[in-house]
């Protein structure tokens, strides 16, 4: 990896919600590090992955949706893009193709914040234009292409399907070609910079996102906080606090006779192990704590807020 010809650059992924960012970034790696919902804003951190192979190094970082919606958490998250485009070799915004195809009225509403951000950049861009594979005629992406190249004259456009991988080779040799020269930052066998216990929490949290309705995984956060190697048993045992900012929301991550949460644990747990690569205890518990999200000291207690 000294090579001179080797290369490595950081990557921003960004873009509005639900486009697909933590699907094409788990893809690329070829191994799971974010975690993926169909609700949007899922991603509340930067979340670094990185790819290493023997002609470079990528490291990924994939980011919050951007959104027009206000309060101290979301503020917070959007400042993580910011953060993430500054560190950036190359730009890659990720689009709903899918959505842009039916509701061609929301792409200017939608990119407005990007457009402007990146209006003088001159740093290379590839634009993905994701999901593809949720429409048969191609020939209906030509009014979106024609339009984003008129918004980015500079960048390349990369339709492709991320959950079917489908166009991924291309985009990795396409990457390739955009960052710079330079050696490996990170160990060739490291995948992430988030710590495990990081990764366990978000887990849990993706199971909730998948099993609740409305606005309630919105107001869900998870702190691990028991983590024993139990040598004995040989299995880890891990305790997670689930805090929801109501009462009625307590109720519902509990469901009728505890039956939500077990079919929760069941689900994470199997992640759990598939994580460490050995057998898991996982017990939570749900805790509520009013008005979580604008509360500065506990977003910092949480890691969703820098100090």
């Amino acid at each position: 990896m000294t090579d001179s010809t080797y290369k490595c650059g950081r990557v921003a992924l960004m873009g509005p919600p639900n486009a697909g960012k933590s699907t094409l970034l788990n893809a690329l790696l070829g191994q799971k590090v974010t975690i993926v919902s169909p609700k949007p804003q899922t991603t509340r951190n930067q979340i670094v992955g990185i790819r290493t192979d023997e002609r470079c190094q990528m490291i990924f970082m994939d980011t919050p949706g951007l959104t027009h919606t206000r309060g101290r958490l979301s503020k917070t998250m959007i400042q993580a893009v910011w953060q993430s485009l500054g560190q950036a070799d190359v730009v890659m915004p990720v689009l709903d193709a899918h959505l842009y195809i039916l509701h061609p009225e929301f792409l200017e509403r939608d990119l407005a914040p990007m457009t402007q951000a990146l209006a003088e950049d001159s740093r290379p861009m590839i634009v993905v234009v994701n999901k593809v594979d949720l429409f048969a005629d191609k020939s209906r992406m030509l009014p979106l292409l024609t339009r984003l190249h008129g918004l980015w004259p500079k960048a390349e456009i990369f339709p492709l399907s991320a959950l079917n991988k489908d166009g991924l080779p291309a985009l990795v040799d396409l990457i390739h070609a955009s960052i710079p020269q330079g050696t490996a930052e990170f160990p060739e066998d490291q995948i992430s910079t988030a710590p495990m216990r990081f990764l366990v929490a978000e887990i849990i949290r993706e199971k909730l996102f998948l099993h609740l309705r409305q606005e309630v995984p919105y107001s869900v956060a998870v702190d691990i906080e028991h983590w024993e190697e139990d040598a004995a048993r040989g299995q880890t045992v891990i305790n997670a606090v689930i805090y929801v900012a109501r009462p009625m929301h307590k109720a519902m991550v509990i469901g009728h006779a505890g039956a939500t949460i077990k079919q929760i644990g069941i689900e994470a747990r199997k992640d759990i192990q598939e994580l460490l690569e050995g057998k898991v205890h996982l017990e939570l518990w749900v805790k509520v704590r009013a008005q979580w999200t604008e509360d500065a000291s506990f977003l910092r207690e949480m890691g969703l807020m820098s100090e």
